[in-house]
């Protein structure tokens, strides 16, 4: 028998994810560009991404939500760190109250992307819940995050296997697990490890957080002040207004005075950190790291919850794994920490595009040998953006940037009859190669050879920082780097 041809869906438009960066773009598309159908394909069953995968305790946001929010729709509670429900929350409310729900088709992964020269669309394979479907676009945006949702970090530590209690990665947290006065070690020191601690410590016996490396953590307010007062007092559009860009600017400074003055930053935090530490906690090493702020991404702790959870039931211990035993963990200094559970917090693996095949007429893309176009597009590949947030801000706000950028592109081409554009770097270009992601984290540096790269020289420089990349988006050219093309013409 024949195979069965299945039938093809067309759209302009196809964002592939339905996080936060998928809701922005719907949102960005269907205002700036009216008549444009489009769609989300997602693979899992709810909006949300990060914030509905992730459910471990204590799980939050490490930005604050003036700026991580939808610029469209200000957040308006008052805490500025929140837990992950209110997030997920809010972004179901966002794509709900603007029909972008209706828009998403859930159990829908995409397979592969093929970029066709000869129609000038693209061509997606899709598993829609477990039926391959295919569907056609002028144009792709892919909103999928930057890092697997099915697989950890793979990280080695000597004995696990030992181990006869329970062993937890937090994104894969066990929904009814109950861990009421049990001991716990944490291995790891980044965002999850910190927020994990002072949640885990309300019900666990002990928590521990081994880490082999320390990280800065800042402890900030959950409720900002200034900002409660401006909402108590003046209008709502004008507090909303003058709270995010007290969020914008005030990081950003204090971004920009670490990297140009680490040794008096490290003064800086050192000194708010002695402030609420037990006095039978030392500062060093625990708290005491190897690097200059902001060489990795600092830790926030909303009103010192961590740090007021050392003062009780949590501990922090510095140092490296000789062996998992049975019941605990030995370390190489010779402290012996007996466990019932262990989380393995030791980063997440990258994955760009969903682990989508991307191919342009046929051929196999290597995304690691591209650069991207400011931070938005990759070289060689036509009508496609691929959203990749800051290391050092709010994820959204780099995720709006793109799509503005793409709207605004689209905006061009239609008014000049233009049907694809491609970023290219010009024969002969001589650029020095840089990270796209100016961070050295372990897990960023174990990702080197799946990212992208980025160049010294504009449009390929690595993203900088929010208001640049605003004014590029909105004002910026929209010519160097890029080759247009229009439908060939026929001949009688």
């Amino acid at each position: 028998m024949g195979s069965v041809e299945r039938a093809v869906v067309d759209y302009d438009m196809i964002i592939i994810g339905a996080g936060i960066s998928g809701i922005n773009a719907a949102y960005r598309v269907q205002t700036e560009l009216p008549g444009y159908s489009y769609t989300i394909l997602e693979a899992r069953d709810a909006i949300g991404g990060t914030w509905d995968l992730f459910r471990y305790p204590g799980i939050r946001s490490d930005s604050d939500l003036h700026t991580f929010g939808f610029p469209w729709r200000p957040w308006s509670k008052p805490k500025a760190i929140a837990d992950g429900e209110s997030i997920r929350n809010y972004i179901k409310e966002s794509a709900s109250l603007n029909g972008i729900d209706k828009k998403v088709q859930f159990h829908h992964k995409v397979l592969a992307a093929d970029w066709s020269s000869q129609e000038q669309q693209w061509n997606l394979t899709v598993d829609g819940s477990g039926e391959k479907k295919d569907y056609r676009a002028k144009f792709i945006i892919f909103s999928t995050g930057y890092y697997d949702y099915n697989e950890p970090l793979k990280t080695t530590i000597p004995g696990l296997e030992n181990f006869q209690g329970t062993v937890i990665h937090p994104q894969f947290w066990p929904e009814h697990l109950d861990y009421t006065g049990k001991k716990i070690v944490i291995i790891g020191s980044g965002a999850t490890a910190i927020t994990l601690l002072p949640s885990l410590a309300e019900k666990a016996a002990k928590v521990t957080m081994l880490q082999r490396s320390p990280t800065y953590i800042l402890a900030l307010p959950a409720v900002d002040p200034s900002g409660d007062w401006m909402r108590r007092w003046l209008p709502a559009w004008m507090a909303h207004t003058l709270v995010r860009w007290k969020f914008l600017v005030l990081p950003f400074l204090f971004f920009k005075f670490c990297r140009a003055f680490p040794n008096a930053a490290r003064k800086v935090i050192r000194k708010g950190t002695e402030k609420v530490l037990p006095k039978s906690m030392p500062h060093d090493p625990n708290f005491n790291p190897s690097y200059g702020p902001w060489e990795q991404r600092l830790c926030v702790c909303p009103d010192g919850d961590f740090f007021k959870s050392l003062k009780t039931n949590g501990d922090v211990v510095t140092d490296t794994i000789k062996n998992v035993t049975s019941t605990g963990i030995e370390t190489s200094s010779g402290k012996t920490l007996e466990t019932d559970i262990i989380i393995t917090a030791t980063g997440l693996k990258l994955l760009l595009a969903g682990g989508a095949h991307i191919t342009v007429d046929g051929s196999p893309v290597d995304i690691s040998q591209k650069y991207m176009f400011k931070g938005a597009m990759l070289q060689d590949i036509p009508n496609a953006a691929i959203v990749i947030g800051y290391t050092n801000a709010s994820w959204t706000l780099g995720a709006d940037s793109t799509a503005l950028l793409v709207c605004r592109l689209l905006k061009q081409m239609k008014k000049r009859g233009e049907t694809s554009v491609v970023p290219t770097v010009p024969k002969g270009e001589k650029m020095k190669d840089m990270p796209v992601l100016n961070l050295n984290s372990t897990y960023i540096d174990k990702a080197r050879g799946q990212l992208p790269k980025a160049g010294d020289v504009a449009p390929w420089q690595p993203r900088s920082n929010y208001f640049t990349d605003y004014w590029v988006a909105t004002y910026g050219t929209l010519s160097t780097g890029l080759q247009f093309s229009k439908p060939a013409k026929k001949v009688n």
